[in-house]
């Protein structure tokens, strides 16, 4: 066999015919060993790449990455699931899918840098950048998707790359072609509108959305991508900055930045009008054909809160701190999730000592929340939207809180953003109206919430129990009340937050 440069080469990767032999004995039926098989020959054309010219480099990198999105978007299905997933099985596919993502991102980006280098074949390339582009940032996109899904520390190295895509799409007049991304794939896209997908889904995303939240986030700006901008010159209407000359992640709008040519103003308000429209059809419980959930199907219930939140991100400014946080270091004690907090509470399971549980350091609190940092370690299963329970030191009653921001540093350590919603649970009875303690009868968790007037009752429950159709009896302290549905607040994978209408039944005579 000849290789690029007429001397013997006996790798099957030197010549396409022999290349597409190899795609040929990938397993067809095992997506897993299909996705690392792949990536591992991914990973050998970029070391035997400076051997080949850069178009046979790319051709190569380039069938092997086609050859692999059916099993990754079969991959992606499976981890981003509904139903929570095994640690075994989050562990696995998350291995597998950051392991594809990465080799083909350093693929994509060590073409660009021997195009920018001038190698071998370089000079016929040009029809070629706006794959190579696209590719890249997509590849860049999956890598930062799986480190959101782990709320982890993003290299650094990665910012530059985006920089480099982007600067070299705008040097050579590129960025705004369209061309298809991969085979199967509807429509066409460009550098910029992958560029500026990347920036606001993150921006708006990291550490603050739950993995499967952030996946369907992504999804949706990629939705609206063709209306997305991105702007060299200061644009009011920006939501995030991007500085290509020092890289890092994107960074909230502020007047008071210092402008300068390396900024990039990443405009995502045009998008409104085909989110808002799909708002409507979602309202009406369906999910359009054309979104793309990289071939999964989910509820339109979980869509549109899921869009609900990213137009609230886009249309309303950041929140501001309610409260004045202090700098304080105490212990807290915690419990994770709905039925530890069940323990705590007086809610007949009072078997464990109440006063037992996971010791966490409070950096700074307020009184709506608190930040810990925690030895990853000691929060396994910590996630957003997770339910924790929490009693400071020489307080009686035990606390609620959801967790809403996380983010792991250098260090490993966990950085815990705790939203309070009540300072003291108390455990309460529920039966269903029609059925006896033994047929409906639950625990659940009242929220005592001092100076509320409003006449309602908040509680934590078991998934799936609150129903708008649906009233309940409860005994709290032994007195009987009526709960009159009226929403489900949020949910999480082991509770319901519900608002209920407190009634006092009328005492009378038999």
């Amino acid at each position: 066999m000849l290789g690029i440069f007429g001397k013997k080469s006996d790798h099957p990767l030197a010549d396409i015919k022999t290349a597409q032999q190899v795609l040929e004995e990938i397993p067809k039926n095992d997506a897993q060993n299909a996705v690392q098989e792949l990536t591992g020959w991914i990973e050998t054309a970029v070391e035997l790449a400076e051997d080949f010219r850069l178009d046979h480099e790319f051709a190569v990198l380039r069938m092997l990455d086609d050859a692999a999105q059916p099993y990754v978007r079969k991959l992606l299905r499976d981890y981003f699931t509904v139903q929570p997933l095994s640690r075994f099985q989050e562990n696995r596919l998350w291995t597998v899918l950051n392991n594809y993502y990465t080799q083909s991102e350093l693929a994509h980006h060590h073409v660009l840098t021997r195009l920018i280098n001038g190698a071998r074949g370089a000079s016929g390339f040009k029809t070629e950048m706006a794959s190579l582009g696209t590719r890249g940032i997509a590849a860049l996109t999956g890598r930062l998707k799986m480190a959101v899904a782990r709320y982890a520390l993003v290299e650094a190295p990665l910012w530059q790359h985006l920089s480099e895509y982007y600067s070299h799409a705008e040097r050579y007049g590129y960025q705004n072609d369209a061309v298809p991304l991969y085979p199967g794939v509807p429509g066409n896209t460009s550098v910029k509108q992958e560029f500026c997908t990347l920036l606001g889904w993150y921006g708006v995303s990291a550490g603050v959305l739950s993995p499967l939240q952030a996946h369907i986030t992504e999804r949706l700006i990629s939705y609206a991508g063709a209306s997305l901008n991105v702007y060299d010159q200061y644009n009011a209407n920006a939501l995030f900055v991007f500085d290509l000359s020092q890289p890092t992640p994107p960074m909230r709008m502020a007047n008071e930045a210092t402008l300068h040519p390396a900024l990039r103003f990443i405009v995502l308000s045009e998008s409104l009008t085909r989110l808002n429209s799909l708002l409507k059809t979602l309202d009406k419980g369906i999910v359009p054909d054309d979104v793309n959930f990289c071939g999964a199907t989910y509820d339109a219930e979980l869509v549109r809160e899921t869009l609900r939140r990213l137009i609230d991100s886009l249309t309303q400014p950041p929140p501001t701190r309610r409260n004045p946080r202090r700098k304080i270091s105490v212990s807290l004690k915690v419990a994770n999730g709905f039925f530890h907090m069940l323990e705590k509470a007086d809610a007949g399971l009072n078997f464990f000592n109440p006063d037992v549980g996971e010791l966490w350091e409070v950096e700074d609190i307020s009184v709506t929340g608190f930040r810990s940092v925690v030895p990853a370690a000691r929060a396994a299963g910590i996630k957003i939207g997770s339910l924790i329970g929490s009693k400071p030191e020489n307080v009686p009653h035990w606390g609620a809180g959801i967790v809403r921001r996380l983010s792991l540093d250098e260090n490993n350590n966990l950085h815990i953003g705790v939203e309070v919603v009540s300072t003291q649970i108390t455990g309460v009875s529920l039966i269903e109206r029609g059925y006896s303690a033994e047929e409906g009868g639950q625990l659940a968790l009242y929220l005592n919430r001092p100076g509320d007037t409003s006449g309602e009752a908040w509680l934590l429950m078991k998934p799936d129990t609150f129903s708008p159709s649906r009233s309940l009896n409860m005994d709290k302290g032994g007195k009987g009340y009526l709960l009159l549905p009226l929403a489900r607040v949020e949910s999480g994978d082991d509770y319901d937050l519900a608002r209920y209408r407190l009634m006092e039944p009328e005492v009378t005579a038999e």
